[in-house]
């Protein structure tokens, strides 16, 4: 198992225990809604400290009910956790796009120098194969011009 694989099965097993712990071990049972958000709390403690207080602003939109409240929180969940996934996903795809482009750019060097010493060699060759190349065929003789051209119909009169 990679050190990564590891590492993210324990964050899987600390979220699950985040999770199943305050299930497990009661801890809202002597609450009236024991799992309450922070918002609901936080009104309660106000209320318990000055009666009287008056909220500053007024929320632009009222849930009906608590389900459509939580839905709209999970959709507004959901809507982040995309954004965050886009964002992450985006910087990985540049990363190896860019770790793509330079072992390209590497690879490409590496065949344009294979590329020079073959053409280097091929030429070395090619120098040291001309001498002896113009010794194995002897040259042509220029035919003699002394008889005068040659008849056009191929046939002499």
């Amino acid at each position: 198992m990679s050190k990564n694989a590891k590492i993210n099965a324990l964050l899987l097993l600390v979220v699950a225990a985040l999770a199943v712990l305050p299930l497990a071990l009661g801890l809202g049972d002597d609450k009236e809604e024991p799992f309450t958000g922070a918002d609901a709390q936080a009104e309660a403690a106000i209320t318990e400290l000055k009666p009287d207080y008056e909220p500053w602003f007024s929320p632009l939109y009222e849930p009906p009910s608590g389900e459509v409240e939580s839905a709209l929180f999970a959709l507004q969940a959901a809507l982040g956790a995309g954004v965050l996934a886009y964002y992450f996903g985006l910087r990985k795809g540049r990363r190896q796009g860019l770790a793509e482009g330079r072992s390209r750019a590497q690879g490409a060097v590496v065949l344009a120098v294979a590329a020079e010493e073959e053409a280097e060699q091929a030429r070395a060759e090619a120098a040291a194969a001309k001498p002896a190349l113009a010794k194995a065929v002897p040259a042509k003789a220029a035919p003699a011009e002394a008889d005068g051209p040659a008849p056009a119909g191929g046939a002499e009169s």
